[in-house]
């Protein structure tokens, strides 16, 4: 057949749907990844996930018709109409991470709206798990909060930080608290550089306070993706290298397509 949206190898699909984001990632069998998208969520989760599946197809090269397998994870997963079965988003980031960095790791997922530290022994299984749902301090909403309160496009964050010579430190974890603390930082004439600096530093320790970080770093999600100064900052507090997938983002979306093919045990 010479349509080049006819694939007889067969693709396995993964749909992360989180609250801020949607991801949906494919892979062909030999575990690559072709195809990927990423879109706000809405308000319409079942729609989003269904553009994000046509975006990441259209990249791949392929109809619907070469998806053999489709799963789904994250806070919005029972919206996926496309999806044979589903899966925990703790599960589905254990095994995108594990495939990537196969040893005993402590994976630190920053998201839209929550934070997780999740432990894994030298086979991938998982030893422990914290999230941190209850609170925006320490999530991307809380960053999009103090752009929002410093009058800057939530891009920019990252290039402030990196110019910062004087960390302005924030003593609250309370994201209302701290927007209060980075006005009266303004008020005082502090440079906003600096200021941004101590926004992400206060990311960063709210994270290391969540669990111990005892084996090799990963770490993930969207404001990874976007703030790689992030984890510079990190590796100086814990003082050793974090591994960082190619596709931070798309952990989840990778994890939940690995069970799509069989290739991810229940983590």
């Amino acid at each position: 057949c010479d349509d080049p949206m006819v694939n007889t190898a067969p693709l396995y699909v993964g749909a992360d749907v989180g609250a801020s984001r949607t991801k949906v990632a494919v892979l062909d069998a030999s575990k690559t990844l072709v195809g990927h998208a990423v879109q706000k969520s809405g308000t319409d989760f079942t729609a989003t996930a269904r553009q994000c599946l046509s975006l990441a197809l259209e990249m791949a090269g392929v109809s619907e018709n070469a998806v053999a397998r489709a799963v789904s994870t994250g806070y919005g997963r029972h919206n996926v109409d496309f999806a044979r079965d589903s899966r925990t988003d703790i599960g589905c980031h254990a095994g995108g991470c594990y495939h990537y960095f196969p040893m005993a790791i402590s994976i630190i997922d920053i998201g839209g709206q929550d934070n997780k530290v999740i432990k894994l022994d030298e086979a991938g299984r998982r030893i422990s798990f914290k999230m941190n749902r209850k609170c925006a301090a320490g999530t991307g909403a809380f960053l999009e909060e103090m752009a929002a309160r410093l009058d800057i496009p939530l891009e920019r964050m990252n290039g402030l930080a990196e110019r910062s010579t004087d960390m302005v430190k924030l003593g609250s974890f309370c994201t209302v608290f701290s927007a209060t603390e980075v006005l009266e930082n303004i008020r005082h004439g502090k440079k906003i550089e600096d200021i941004v600096k101590g926004v992400f530093f206060s990311v960063i320790r709210r994270v290391v306070e969540m669990d111990a970080l005892s084996q090799h770093v990963v770490m993930t999600g969207g404001v990874v993706a976007h703030n790689p100064h992030l984890v510079r900052m990190m590796e100086e507090i814990i003082g050793r290298p974090i591994l960082v997938p190619e596709k931070p983002q798309l952990t989840g979306a990778i994890g939940a397509a690995l069970y799509a093919m069989g290739g991810s045990n229940e983590r």
